[in-house]
């Protein structure tokens, strides 16, 4: 079989095509993790169920997600990239329609948990397949073009589910990828179907397959669920972690002496895998971390709709849009080191300065953190993925890139559920903290009520607005310890970014050497 390498990188409309392709399917891909976020409330009330339980809409497509995310590389290495890649976009195409056509919650949690698992290759292929599509020296700005899809997908998600629950009916945000994954499909095998990658047949690592299958099944399950069962003072979410733990151990044990794993741990040894990997997730992790508790906070606590909300953020990926193309440009001559550790000192700026918010804060002082927040996004994603795949044969970027895939969006989950925990607690503290001195026996506590006696409250009410005023202020107060925790945490990062070695030819030409 030959070589998609041996072609060499794509030219002219080919290269125009097959870049807007491989961009379409990872859009689609990462939309369909948050869109059904917002549209919780339409999908369980339509079939019949309870929010909580509707929730499993997004926790079953997150399970089967994370589990097949890793074995890009093995499935690669079996199948062929580009017929992994078509076969995944066909396959998400057909459970888009079953999530769609769904009469009950358990037919829509099977089409989600297929949808989940066939998505998984989809994100890694596109950035191998795009790499190779590139001349070397060009692989920063295919880079880039695919940072783009992957930064303003997850913003566009809330804002268009929410759209199309109010305008239309939930189905249709599992319908709108049929036409789009057709597209990108039927594109996708004109230009790369001579391009196939060499295959060949190894053992199946079932061992290594089943133990990842349970420690990463019961880790997602854990993170979704536990807020809601109260982390560890539930007995299934103990168990769950209990079993995650037990499970990875014997999963990295066995992965690392097992001759055809399943998945290809020994990348770690690889100090710009390994650098690049810890940087990208946790930064990842505090972005979407955040991208959840503010629109929350603004919705519960400050009275937004969820598309006024949605609209706060939308700008968030204006200047990554604008600037990834330029970054994309102009790293193959800088050193990626240095662009990402100026992304992460001005994402630390945009957190500090949102740690300022107050409940009187206005729409144009929201917005001004959230468009600048769109420059360090812009230097982010790019040098980190140069820097990860920096130096790799081209036998093995499938496989780093899916491995690399896995661990951010684990992270990101983890950060979601770390940073709504905290909030919660720090919710809590503060509440607690300023309450202490509303007692009858304080002056100012008794002047607030008598206030309100006048304006027509009884004293029960006066207590309960104050109460509401209170809660308001902790919320406030809460969001404000996670957004600064958040700032600190990316400026200590950056020791992350300089155990990395520079790479040749700059900051990105040899990310991608491997591809060609």
């Amino acid at each position: 079989m030959a070589n998609q390498n041996a072609s060499g990188p794509l030219t002219g409309g080919q290269l125009v095509l097959g870049t807007i392709a491989l961009s379409l399917a990872t859009f689609m891909n990462v939309l369909d993790t948050s869109i059904a976020n917002v549209s919780i409330p339409a999908i369980s009330g339509d079939l019949g169920v309870s929010s909580s339980q509707g929730t499993w809409v997004i926790t079953s497509f997150a399970v089967a997600n994370a589990i097949s995310v890793p074995l890009t590389g093995w499935l690669t290495e079996r199948f062929g990239a580009v017929r992994l890649f078509i076969s995944s976009i066909l396959l998400f195409v057909l459970a888009s329609w079953l999530c769609g056509m769904a009469p009950t919650l358990e037919f829509l949690l099977a089409a989600r948990v297929l949808q989940g698992a066939v998505a998984g290759p989809m994100i890694p292929l596109s950035q191998s397949l795009l790499l190779s599509s590139y001349p070397s020296a060009k692989s920063s700005m295919a880079l880039a073009l695919w940072g783009m899809t992957t930064l303003v997908a997850p913003v566009m998600g809330p804002i268009l589910g929410g759209w199309i629950s109010d305008n239309y009916h939930w189905p249709w945000i599992f319908y709108i990828n049929i036409p789009i994954g057709i597209a990108a499909a039927y594109v996708t095998w004109l230009i790369y179907a001579k391009r196939e990658t060499a295959t060949q047949r190894k053992p199946i690592d079932t061992v290594g397959l089943a133990l990842l299958v349970l420690w990463v099944g019961s880790l997602q399950v854990m993170l979704d669920k536990g807020k809601e069962l109260d982390w560890f003072n539930s007995s299934t979410i103990v168990v769950l972690a209990l079993v995650a733990l037990v499970s990875f151990c014997f999963f990295v044990i066995w992965e690392i002496t097992e001759k055809h794993p399943v998945v290809d741990l020994t990348l770690f040894k690889r100090i710009n895998f390994t650098g690049g990997v810890v940087a990208i997730s946790i930064g990842y992790g505090l972005f979407f971390g955040n991208l959840v508790i503010l629109p929350q906070w603004l919705q519960i606590y400050l009275g937004y709709t969820a598309t006024e909300a949605g609209l706060v953020l939308a700008p968030v990926g204006l200047f990554a849009i604008l600037l990834s193309p330029v970054i994309g440009k102009t790293l193959p001559r800088l050193d990626a080191r240095w662009v990402v550790t100026v992304s992460f000192l001005l994402f630390a700026l945009v957190f500090l300065m949102r740690s300022h918010f107050n409940t009187l804060v206005d729409t144009r002082t929201l917005m001004i953190p959230t468009f600048l927040q769109g420059v360090p996004m812009s230097m982010f994603f790019i040098p980190l993925t140069a820097i990860i795949l920096s130096g790799l044969p081209p036998d093995r970027i499938p496989a780093a890139a899916g491995l690399s895939n896995f661990v951010r969006i684990t992270c990101g989950a983890v950060g979601t559920s770390i940073s709504t925990t905290m909030w919660e607690n720090r919710i809590t503290l503060h509440h607690a903290q300023l309450t202490e001195h509303l007692t009858p026996y304080d002056p100012t506590f008794n002047a607030s009520v008598q206030t309100l006696n006048q304006l027509g409250m009884t004293t029960p009410q006066a207590n309960g607005y104050i109460d509401r005023l209170v809660t308001q202020q902790s919320a406030m107060l809460g969001a404000n310890d996670i957004f600064w925790i958040s700032a600190v945490l990316f400026l200590l990062m950056i020791s992350m970014v300089w155990i990395t070695r520079p790479m040749k030819g700059g900051g990105g030409a040899d990310a991608a050497a491997g591809a060609h």
